[in-house]
């Protein structure tokens, strides 16, 4: 498949078809991303389209602390949820994007960069009471599964979104501007502010059976052989 991609690449050189020192680089190149493309498919390896290389290993559905804290480490956004204080109190939901830190760092506490011209914050602001929905679906690991299907995990964290402490803003930058990029770049003029929420409770589901007990504390303090795992990411 890749010969009739670039046949010119893969000509036999004779002392008439010489190779140019441009043709030898592009075809070094081809032959670098193509090993690079061979041995991901037998590690779990993504390339997603950001640079990042993410390993895609799902801890195992028995390990519910593991499992959430690497739904929200793989992820780069959701369905943010709060209660509409213009629509008479019903509940919104908005697709935005979220980071818990730097990869391979993350504390799993979401992180948001919200403006007020949004309904999303000015809700917040009015009533704090929010949720955050993401799925396993978007990383890439459900294969052909339904994102309803149980095998293929999704959390919802529920709690209070708040301004972040002025003392968080340093990481929030950090662990923001790192994941989305083109953030920092967003106009000064719509006054973004950080939020971030304060989880109270947490609905996992990965596998059969229903939601996975799980708490607060567990969710928050991983054991470190989990932790370990959750930040096994490599960044090139």
């Amino acid at each position: 498949m890749l010969i009739s991609f670039f046949p010119s690449l893969c000509t036999k050189t004779t002392t008439k078809n010489r190779q140019s020192p441009m043709t030898t680089m592009i075809k070094g190149l081809v032959h670098f991303v193509f090993a690079v493309y061979l041995v991901s498919l037998p590690s779990g390896i993504q390339l997603p389209v950001d640079g990042r290389v993410l390993l895609l290993k799902k801890p195992d559905p028995e390990n519910a602390a593991a499992t959430a804290r690497w739904l929200v480490a793989q992820n780069s956004w959701g369905v943010l949820n709060t209660i509409s204080s213009e629509l008479g109190g019903a509940p919104f939901g908005n697709v935005v994007s979220f980071s818990d830190g730097e990869p391979g760092n993350g504390r799993g506490i979401p992180y948001f960069y919200l403006t007020t011209l949004d309904p999303t914050a000015r809700n917040a602001l009015n009533d704090p009471r929010a949720s955050l929905t993401i799925s396993e679906h978007p990383i890439g690991t459900c294969g052909k599964r339904d994102p309803e299907n149980p095998t293929c995990a999704k959390l919802t964290l529920n709690g209070k979104l708040k301004l972040a402490d002025p003392k968080e803003t340093e990481f929030a930058i950090s662990a923001l501007f790192t994941k989305h990029p083109e953030m920092k770049d967003w106009p000064k003029g719509h006054n973004f502010q950080f939020f971030k929420l304060d989880i109270e409770n947490i609905f996992l589901i990965d596998w059969f059976g229903g939601p996975k007990p799980l708490t607060v504390d567990q969710y928050l303090h991983l054991k470190t052989t989990e932790n370990a795992l959750i930040r096994g990411l490599l960044v090139i």
